[in-house]
């Protein structure tokens, strides 16, 4: 009898070990659920998410809204009404800390109309962003993230800079396979002197791409090809007229091109165009240039 008991016990414990190491292989084995990739506050965040990865171009008219690890840029733009033309400058640079992005723009204007020039820098803007929630698919079609961010204008003291400019965000970027839409609305105050102060503006800005691979359109020394739809929009809320509106289109090409060591350039043309009679009052046409460093 002692010799059955002695050969049951060590049978269920060699039955035990082996449904130990079984449990053990499969659970490495197996991929991690979709609970295992969500982190961050309240578990908002996705890891499977491509935001931040480059898959989102980056706009030429509306304000960026993806992560930025390292990147600076120079872009130019031309506008045309009747009897009158504009030209801005800009330099801006973006770092990116955990998931947050940090911005500096630098823009420089030059204004004639009239027979008369007006030119000088502009506010410069520093500005910062942050994701704070995201869905990914299960198969990762879809990708969206919903962030906020703020911008502060500081006034240079020139003709062309007189206010300074406060201006709350909330921004989403949405990838559906290779199509890609990207959302941003803010909320503009002015402070300081003059008829300028006080005035508050709601803007707002879409993106609209697809991305062409290089084994699409083989083309020497580019990555990606995408093309793009940009809206920009401004609608007074106060002062002399409430619901006036402005609204711009772009519409172009961004090339990524292939690195140079640990530089990737990025160089972008576009064609602006007014959409409502707001726009057409400033603008008649325009050109957008935008060369993009990202290392």
């Amino acid at each position: 009898m002692k010799k059955v008991l002695i050969v049951i016990c060590l049978c269920s414990l060699s039955l035990e070990a082996s449904l130990a190491a079984t449990n053990e292989q499969a659970a490495v084995s197996s991929p991690a659920s979709p609970t295992d990739t969500r982190y961050g506050l309240f578990d908002f965040l996705d890891r499977r998410s491509e935001y931040g990865q480059g898959v989102f171009p980056e706009p030429f008219l509306v304000d960026d809204s993806d992560l930025e690890p390292n990147e600076v840029r120079f872009d130019w733009l031309h506008l045309e009404a009747n009897g009158s033309r504009s030209d801005t400058a800009k330099a801006e640079i973006e770092k990116g800390f955990g998931l947050m992005t940090l911005e500096l723009e630098v823009p420089y204007e030059r204004d004639r109309a009239g027979g008369a020039t007006t030119q000088g820098l502009g506010n410069i803007d520093v500005g910062a962003r942050h994701p704070f929630c995201q869905f990914v698919s299960a198969s990762g079609f879809v990708d969206a993230t919903f962030g906020a961010g703020i911008e502060v204008g500081i006034p240079t003291g020139s003709a062309l800079s007189k206010n300074a400019e406060l201006v709350p965000k909330i921004f989403n970027d949405l990838k559906v396979g290779n199509f890609t839409a990207q959302a941003i609305l803010g909320y503009s105050t002015l402070f300081g002197p003059g008829d300028a102060g006080g005035s508050q503006t709601f803007e707002y800005g879409f993106v609209f791409g697809y991305t062409v691979a290089h084994n699409q359109l083989p083309l020497p020394q580019v990555l990606e090809v995408i093309p793009f739809l940009e809206l920009v929009g401004e609608t007074e809320l106060n002062k002399e007229s409430p619901g006036h509106n402005t609204l711009l289109g772009n519409a172009g090409l961004r090339f990524n091109l292939k690195a140079i060591g640990r530089v990737q350039p990025r160089p972008g043309i576009g064609f602006v165009f007014p959409l409502d009679s707001g726009a057409r009052a400033d603008a008649r046409w325009g050109v957008i240039t935008s060369l993009v460093f990202q290392f």
